[in-house]
């Protein structure tokens, strides 16, 4: 029997059943190859083309690519959860609906909440990511226009803003349309990539790899403390740049560089045959993105030595074009320039998709207001959540400053990692009648594996990432509590079933 109140858990029969509904229907026109596009276009992004560079001259140096090596490990880990429950509850809104399907209706809340913090700060800061390359490329061919003009104490950013209205525009459109626009830019995205390892490799100089791992650097006076990591607080350390403290630190930012496979699992109920299809997207775009990372990783700090890619007095963060641009090989820095440019297009594209869709699994279960799940009926796409969606992420990347909010989104993501890690355990020991198109090998050990490594990173963020997340989280349980507890669809029904009113096979 489901559970009552707070912890009110949606059947995995039911949450299946609501897909069918005529209001809410989503229209089911992806394949395996559609979704490893969509993984591999929004993980190989913002991560790869500034974190690299930058962890590697602030934070890690060489051993940045160790710290990859520690982010993907993670990554894989919750990425063979995802994958089983993708396969089993193929429904929109990814960790979301399955918190709701083994933890209750609060938990589900929460971790929807958090999921919502993910996709919109990362959407519209990987926009005024895009919006910084759109004014260097506009250098490049003589045009001095900058793209973020000052008004008074904000900044008018039109270039994020432009970008996140064409790709929303796309989005309302249809998600198959979306695939084919993303297998085109990623395409072009993963040739710069295997471009910069492949011509970087000539300027490999083996000094610059020692030391591998540089020796830690003393604090700073006035140092703030929350800007310590907690695992090196706990331990009394100095400091958390370079040396082991520094290494540690490097994978919980470099992991931002890997966001976005779980994205996959939200267009699972998009997805035709989603038992076989969905664990292929999402183990496809782990696999292919690690190998290109710690390869890029490897080439970058072997380039030039990790000092020179510090951020300047300016606060200017190094790129993967800086490497080149050290190096005196100008037009590979522009080449880079131009291949971000158009690479992170696609980032923001499925970063407003899975935004959209977990509002979308949220809206349909009544936590949010039903009228924004409702789908255009010919193209099936929630339009009303999409262009909602779309609105806020352009006037959050249109005003407001996004430079050092990457950690805000990988504690996030690190928690709802977690969390569907272990949602597989408990699964399995209360439903193990489920049909499951694809099974994590050696549970309980592996989602246990998983939450550690993402506990693990989670305490190698800073105190100051976990006071704002606590925040956000506040925030979010006094929303639960006026609005969603009240008009949860699943305790009206539960409400109804209490009054005397028919169960229906699928409500038990």
């Amino acid at each position: 029997m489901p559970g009552t109140g707070l912890l009110r858990t949606k059947s995995v029969e039911q949450s299946i059943m609501d897909t069918d509904e005529p209001d809410t229907k989503l229209r089911k026109n992806l394949g395996t190859w559609d979704l490893i596009v969509f993984g591999v276009s929004v993980v190989i992004g913002a991560g790869i083309f500034t974190i690299a560079a930058s962890t590697a001259g602030d934070v890690s140096g060489p051993s940045v690519s160790l710290a990859f090596v520690l982010a993907a490990i993670t990554c894989a880990l919750a990425a063979l959860c995802y994958a089983e429950f993708a396969s089993t509850v193929p429904v929109a809104g990814s960790a979301y609906t399955y918190s709701y399907a083994t933890f209750g209706e609060f938990p589900a809340w929460i971790i929807g909440w958090d999921l919502i913090l993910e996709f919109s700060i990362a959407a519209a800061a990987v926009a005024k990511g895009w919006s910084t390359y759109l004014q260097e490329v506009l250098g490049i061919i003589g045009l001095q226009v900058p793209t973020a003009l000052s008004l008074g104490a904000l900044q008018f950013d039109w270039g994020a803003m432009l970008l996140v209205a064409v790709l929303t525009t796309l989005l309302v459109v249809g998600t198959k349309i979306s695939a084919r626009v993303s297998l085109v830019i990623t395409s072009i995205k993963v040739a710069v990539v295997l471009f910069i390892i492949i011509a970087g490799i000539g300027y490999i100089k083996p000094d610059n790899y020692t030391p591998f791992i540089p020796p830690a650097q003393s604090a700073a006076e006035n140092a703030p403390v929350l800007e310590q990591t907690l695992f090196s607080l706990m331990l009394g350390g100095e400091s958390s740049v370079f040396g082991v403290f520094g290494l540690l630190a490097g994978a919980s930012l470099v992991f931002f560089s890997f966001i976005g496979f779980d994205i996959v699992a939200t267009t699972a109920e998009e997805t035709r045959d989603p038992q076989r299809n969905a664990p292929r997207g999402i183990l496809g775009s782990v696999a292919i993105t690690t190998a290109l990372y710690v390869a890029v990783a490897l080439v970058v700090t072997g380039m030039v030595n990790y000092t020179k890619l510090a951020t300047g007095p300016d606060d200017e963060s190094a790129t993967l074009a800086t490497a080149f641009a050290i190096n005196n090989v100008d037009w590979a820095a522009t080449l880079v320039s131009v291949g971000a440019l158009i690479g992170l297009v696609t980032v923001v594209m499925v970063l407003l998709l899975g935004q959209s869709r977990v509002l979308f699994a949220m809206s349909r279960d009544g936590l949010l207001p039903r009228g924004l799940a409702k789908t255009d009926p010919r193209r099936g796409t929630p339009v009303r959540i999409t262009v909602l969606v779309g609105a806020v992420v352009m006037l959050a990347a249109g005003f407001f400053p996004f430079s050092r909010l990457a950690e805000m989104v990988n504690v996030g993501t690190l928690f709802a990692f977690a969390l569907v890690s272990l949602g597989v355990i408990v699964l399995r020991r209360t439903r193990p009648d489920l049909p499951r198109g694809f099974r994590a090998p050696l549970v309980p050990l592996v989602p246990v594996l998983a939450i550690v490594a993402c506990l693990w990173l989670m305490i190698n963020l800073t105190a100051l990432t976990w006071v704002r997340f606590a925040i956000w989280m506040v925030v979010g349980v006094v929303i639960y509590f006026v609005y969603g507890r009240n008009h949860s669809v699943l305790g009206q029904r539960q409400a109804s079933v209490s009054s005397g009113g028919a169960v229906r096979p699928q409500d038990r």
